[in-house]
Formats: C-alpha cells, sequence, structure tokens
C-alpha cells in the first residue's frame, strides 16, 4: 500500500498553506495499492518531534472509515461517509502544523483494515488506535516537515 500527496513530496516540506495558522488546509493524499481484503481505511497524522516541546506526541488529523476505494483525498476535503475525530487543538478535523519551536516532522500514517469500525465523531487517536487492534492488514506513510516563520 502506498500513500503519497500532490501537494508535497514524501520527506519533503510541507507548504505553508497546510500550517494551522496560515489557511489550515488539508493536503491533498494518494492512495494507492490498497491489500484486497480491506474493508475500510483509517489515516492519523501526527508530529512526534512535539514530544520535546510539549511532552507528547501532538495528534493534528484522525480520520476513519475511508472507503477502502478511494484512490485521493482532496485538498481541504474528506470522502464521503468518512469521520472525524478530535485533534490535541481541542478540535474536530484537520489541524495543520504548528511547530512552537522549530521545525518538525509530520507523519501521515494510513492503515488498511479488515472491519468497518464503529466509532463516534470526535474520537481521539487512543479511541481510533484501540478501535484499530487487531484489524490492521496492511499499513503506509507520508513523511513532510515544517518550519515556523
Amino acid at each position: 500500500m502506498k500513500l503519497e500527496s500532490s501537494s508535497f513530496e514524501n520527506d519533503g516540506t510541507i507548504p505553508k498553506k497546510f500550517g494551522y495558522k496560515n489557511g489550515n488546509v488539508s493536503p491533498s493524499l494518494i492512495i494507492s495499492d490498497v491489500p484486497e481484503s480491506t474493508k475500510s481505511l483509517a489515516l492519523i497524522m501526527d508530529d512526534p518531534d512535539a514530544m520535546g516541546a510539549v511532552g507528547k506526541v501532538w495528534v493534528h488529523w484522525v480520520l476513519w472509515n475511508i472507503s477502502k476505494d478511494v484512490e485521493k483525498i482532496d485538498e481541504n476535503s474528506i470522502p464521503e461517509n468518512s469521520i472525524e475525530g478530535e485533534t490535541d487543538f481541542g478540535e474536530i478535523g484537520y489541524g495543520g502544523p504548528a511547530p512552537p519551536d522549530k521545525e518538525h516532522t509530520y507523519i501521515f500514517k494510513l492503515y488498511a483494515l479488515d472491519s468497518i469500525l464503529d466509532l463516534d465523531k470526535g474520537s481521539t487517536k487512543s479511541e481510533l488506535e484501540n478501535s484499530m487492534k487487531d484489524h490492521i492488514i496492511a499499513e503506509a506513510k507520508l513523511i513532510g516537515i515544517y518550519a515556523p516563520q
């Protein structure tokens, strides 16, 4: 399974407009090579570098029950019938990069699941991870870099 973006290259710089304070537009995502047995997809975007600044991995986006047939998620949108959770900004939906101190690495993790999740809108990353346990068929990662202005 592969996760790419037409908004930035893997290991490349995430453009400013995707930043929390600069438009907060979610980037486009391109999904390919999804396993045949997949029932749904889930996405987590987080910032492990925030551990140094705020003492935890900062959650920027949680999205689940994405149709296994979705090949592209357009900028500033979510696929039909998918559900968004709560970020560490205390908001539901995408919360773009906002490093408080220095350049941070942001990881988009896509999961192919053998089930459709029964989780309410606004659920947290840990609730999503608990629901996905024992249901992950495949994983893909996309990494972007973002620096404060």
